[in-house]
């Protein structure tokens, strides 16, 4: 029977997450978008600050206990998809598993060091990218997994990440969409736009960092400009 795998904050972040990445990937070369591609990577902060108390406090599948898989186990699981033997799981597979830390990561290396770039000059800048080109590689390789998993398991994983839903028995089931967390959520990407917009000179291409109070230069491409303590 269907039941309730993934509350609605978990949905809401996947989303979320892949759209800020998507989004902050495809602007860091265009000067008209650039304002749009720091407010992805600095979304993309936010973003993981919340999945991280998510993953200690969220409900069952939500939880990093739910998938602390080792290594050995996700090669192991790998290796078993590609035969079609692999063991089905109602909550995160080995391998998604992996993935999901690596995008953690990931995510969070190329933010913090596009926004260090931005505020020192050339100093991270080739470290941004390395570690952006390496997050698009793990979304690829993700992809690729899911779609395997899926097949392996007769079942549509993205769709499931949509609704919540999977097939399994009901014990297995989580209990709430958890609703207020996700407002939460929702609420925090709404008042970090807020705070990006009024901090954003689009005349001057410039932005009033929030809670920091350094002025960034927005004006030339990625690490053009130096931040510069506000007056």
């Amino acid at each position: 029977m269907k039941i309730l795998v993934w509350d609605l904050p978990t949905r809401l972040f996947h989303w979320l997450f892949a759209g800020s990445f998507v989004v902050a990937y495809f602007t860091a070369e265009s000067d008209s978008l650039f304002a749009l591609h720091v407010f992805a990577g600095l979304l993309m902060l936010v973003l993981i600050a919340y999945r991280l108390v998510w993953g200690l406090v969220g409900s069952r599948y939500a939880r990093f206990s739910s998938f602390l898989f080792s290594p050995a186990a996700a090669v192991r699981y790998a290796f078993a998809a590609l035969k079609g033997q692999a063991t089905r799981h109602i909550g995160h597979n080995p391998l998604g598993s992996w993935a999901i830390y690596a995008m953690i990561l990931l995510g969070a290396g190329s933010a913090a060091t596009g926004l260090a770039t931005l505020l020192t000059g050339e100093v991270f800048k080739e470290v941004h990218e390395v570690l952006a080109n390496g997050m698009l590689a793990v979304v690829v390789i993700h992809l690729i997994g899911v779609a395997l998993a899926s097949l392996v398991h007769k079942e549509n994983l993205p769709r499931a990440m949509v609704n919540g839903h999977k097939e399994g028995p009901v014990e297995e089931g989580i209990r709430s969409p958890r609703y207020l967390a996700a407002a939460l959520l929702v609420a925090l990407v709404v008042a970090s736009a807020g705070l990006f917009l009024k901090g954003y000179d689009s005349a001057q291409q410039t932005l009033v960092l929030p809670f920091v109070g350094k002025t960034l230069d927005l004006s030339g491409q990625e690490g053009g400009g130096e931040g510069h303590d506000e007056d």
